[in-house]
C-alpha cells in the first residue's frame, strides 16, 4: 500500500509497505511524480524483482572512496610510507570526477565522458595515456565491485564500466640505452654524490628486480651464501606472490660491498631521492626518455639475447605473473639461437 505526504519544503514523500518487505519511501517535487514511483515499487515487489537503490542514492562516490583507503585498500595493496601509491592518485582523480555524485546516478554515459575527457584533456586538466585511463577504469570498477560485494549496496543499473569500450592496452616500453649511451650513463651514475645510485643501478640491471622491490628489500631477505634474495613480504613484492631472485657475481659483488643500515634496508634511500638523482644523471649523460624501471626491461632483455634461458626462467627472474607479458623477449632469443644455427652450419 502507498501512502503520500507533503512536506513542509512543499515536496511529496512517497511511503511503499508491503508485508515481508521493509517501508520504502522516497520524496519528489509533486505528487504525479511520487505516484509513478510508487506504482513501478510494487508492481516490481509483485514480480518478486524489485531491488532497493535507497543505498545507492545515499551514498556517494567520494563516502566510498573514503571507506575503500581505509577498511579495504590497507589489506589488498602495497602501503608505502611517503603514500604515492598508483591506487592513490587513481582514487584521488575518480575522486575529483565523481566525488560529489550519487552511487546510483553514476551510468554509462558519465562514465564514458570521464574516459573521453581523460584522453583528449580538458582545460584545467592535461591528456593522459590510454593505459592511464584504462586503469583509472578498472579501478571505478573495483571501486562500484566493493560497494556491491562487501558493503551490500545494489548498483540500480549494475557495474557501468563493464558496458563501456575500453582503452588499449599499452605495449609496453621497449627503451634500451645504446653503448655510447650506457657508457656515458654509468660514468655519470658515478659522479653523483648520493652513493645509493650506482648499487641501485647495478642490482636493477643485475636482477630485474623493480624499483619497489629494490627500496623495500632487507638484509633479513638475502642468502649470500645460495646466491639468493628471498621476496616474501607485501611491502617487497608487486603482485605479491613470493619469488626467489638469483643473484649473479656482479650483484653478489655489489652487495658484499655495500654497509649495512640501521634501517636494514640493503639500498636506504628514499624512493623521491632516487627518481631525483637518477634523473639528474641522465640529464648530465643528455640522455632522454629513460626510467628507472627501463633497467627492468634492460635486464630482462640481456638474459633473453644470452639464449640460454626459456620463457619459464625468464618469468622465474622476473616474477611477470603471466608468460605473455614475455612474448617481446622471445625474438631475443630467437636472434641468438639463429646465430648459433649458423655457426653450426659453417662448421659442417
Amino acid at each position: 500500500m502507498a501512502t503520500f505526504q507533503m512536506r513542509d519544503s512543499g515536496y511529496v514523500q512517497a511511503r511503499v509497505r508491503r508485508r515481508g518487505y521493509p517501508v520504502q519511501s522516497k520524496t519528489f517535487p509533486n505528487k504525479t511524480l511520487a505516484q509513478e514511483w510508487a506504482r513501478r515499487v510494487e508492481a516490481e515487489i509483485d514480480r518478486g524483482t524489485y531491488v532497493s537503490a535507497s543505498a545507492a542514492e545515499h551514498t556517494t562516490v567520494g563516502d566510498l572512496i573514503k571507506d575503500f583507503k581505509s577498511d579495504f585498500a590497507p589489506l589488498h595493496y602495497r602501503v608505502r610510507e611517503d603514500e604515492r601509491e598508483a591506487w592513490r592518485f587513481q582514487l584521488d582523480r575518480l575522486n575529483d570526477c565523481f566525488g560529489d555524485y550519487s552511487i546510483a546516478a553514476v551510468d554509462q554515459k558519465l562514465v564514458a565522458s570521464f574516459r573521453d575527457s581523460r584522453l583528449k584533456g580538458s582545460t584545467d586538466r592535461r591528456k593522459v595515456g590510454e593505459s592511464t585511463v584504462r586503469k583509472e577504469l578498472y579501478m571505478l570498477s573495483k571501486l562500484l565491485g566493493y560497494a556491491e560485494n562487501e558493503k551490500g549496496i545494489t548498483l540500480p543499473r549494475g557495474n557501468p564500466v563493464e558496458k563501456i569500450r575500453k582503452p588499449k592496452e599499452s605495449e609496453g616500453r621497449d627503451r634500451r640505452l645504446s653503448e655510447d649511451e650506457w657508457t656515458q650513463f654509468e660514468a655519470e651514475c658515478r659522479k653523483s654524490r648520493n652513493p645509493w645510485l650506482v648499487p641501485a643501478v647495478t642490482l636493477a640491471v643485475e636482477t630485474a628486480m623493480r624499483q619497489g622491490e629494490l627500496l623495500g628489500l632487507t638484509w633479513k631477505s638475502v642468502d649470500m651464501k645460495r646466491k639468493l634474495i628471498y621476496l616474501t613480504k607485501k611491502s617487497e613484492i608487486k603482485n605479491e606472490k613470493p619469488r626467489a631472485v638469483p643473484l649473479s657475481p656482479t650483484a653478489l659483488r655489489v652487495l658484499e660491498g655495500l654497509p649495512k643500515s640501521i634501517s636494514g634496508k640493503v639500498i636506504p634511500c628514499a624512493r623521491m631521492t632516487l627518481y631525483g638523482v637518477f634523473a639528474a644523471a641522465c640529464d648530465r649523460a643528455k640522455i632522454v626518455d629513460f626510467t628507472f624501471h627501463d633497467l627492468r626491461h634492460e635486464a630482462m632483455s640481456r638474459l633473453a639475447e644470452r639464449g640460454d634461458f626459456n620463457v619459464l626462467e625468464l618469468a622465474a627472474v622476473s616474477g611477470h605473473k603471466t608468460l605473455q607479458m614475455l612474448e617481446r623477449y622471445t625474438h631475443l632469443q630467437a636472434e641468438r639461437l639463429a646465430a648459433k644455427l649458423a655457426k653450426k652450419a659453417r662448421k659442417i
